[in-house]
């Protein structure tokens, strides 16, 4: 698999005017890779997640293209994605836990999906018993209804679910937000399982803890206000970022197993820019400490060594 996407410009359809949500964005994935996606909230990361499988109808695709295994997919045409979702693009979505339908029971919710994708239910379901065994579930869950199941065990379903098919590429949004931190180790074990097993080809991990993709990414693409500021491998990123904000970022965060009786962890100060009218020039430059005339120009997203990617005037 080989997922490549260039200048994928997305806004948001409201009453005061359309929301810049993705401004741009373009990067690479490799086979097998599984990519998390980090920033704070409102910087664009599930509105990427969701513009690569086309699964709001609020979004307005402006330009861009994304190819997948060298097909481009229409992401512009919410229509012409049907037969493409779950085939060759799945989605774990946030919230995923509430996603299940409380009427149906959990075998009859997956055979209606499977049948509206043109599967049928019985050919699969030896390789769903063997996938439900996998996460640590029994195939008695099929027989319950959501309201049965704990958090972590809808969470696994909804897992198991997305990847039946065997998609080329899954986004997993913030599969992990509303778990206890044992259940969240365990799901995020499982989805590098089901990579290393071939039931999903690349992978994108999106998620506000940095801590967490670290462990399981291979790389991390780091957003800001609609952009990605940075992309390098996964260590690079977290010992030795290129763009100040990834630098913020990580140095907000506190450290096992050390104590802050005398120095305050300290958060970025400002806001991020509001994406109805963005600002010109570096979208980071009014809370950045290295900002300097030339940021009123947008830096690139370029390649400052090998394999690392920042949109930073100062990161070469």
């Amino acid at each position: 698999m080989s997922l490549e996407v260039s200048d994928l410009t997305v806004h948001y359809r409201t009453l005061r005017g359309d929301v810049h949500a993705l401004d741009g964005v373009g990067f690479s994935l490799a086979d097998g890779e599984i990519m998390g996606l980090a920033g704070e909230s409102g910087s664009g990361k599930s509105t990427l997640g969701k513009s690569l499988i086309r699964m709001d109808a609020r979004m307005k695709h402006v330009r861009g293209t994304v190819r997948l295994d060298g097909e481009e997919l229409p992401v512009g045409d919410q229509a012409a994605m049907a037969p493409f979702r779950y085939h060759k693009v799945s989605l774990i979505p946030q919230y995923a836990m509430s996603a299940l339908n409380p009427t149906r029971r959990i075998g009859r919710m997956i055979a209606e999906l499977l049948e509206s994708r043109g599967v049928r239910f019985t050919s699969v379901r030896g390789e769903l018993h063997r996938r439900l065994d996998l996460v640590g579930l029994s195939a008695e869950v099929l027989k319950r209804y959501p309201i049965e199941l704990s958090g972590g065990m809808k969470q696994r379903v909804v897992m198991v679910l997305s990847t039946l098919l065997d998609p080329s590429l899954l986004i997993a949004d913030e599969v992990t937000s509303a778990l206890d931190v044992s259940t969240q180790r365990a799901v995020s074990e499982a989805l590098v399982e089901f990579r290393d097993r071939g039931y999903l080809t690349g992978m994108i991990f999106v998620t506000h803890d940095i801590s967490l993709v670290y462990q399981i990414a291979d790389t991390i693409m780091v957003m800001y206000a609609g952009k990605p500021v940075e992309k390098a491998p996964a260590r690079s990123v977290v010992e030795a970022p290129r763009h100040p904000y990834t630098r913020m970022l990580i140095s907000s965060l506190p450290e096992v197993g050390v104590t802050y009786t005398e120095q305050r962890l300290a958060g970025i100060p400002g806001s991020p820019p509001g994406l109805l009218d963005p600002p010109k020039g570096c979208r980071f430059k009014d809370r950045c400490p290295l900002a300097f005339a030339k940021c009123e120009e947008e830096p690139p997203f370029v390649e400052v060594d090998r394999g690392h990617w920042a949109a930073c005037w100062k990161a070469g």
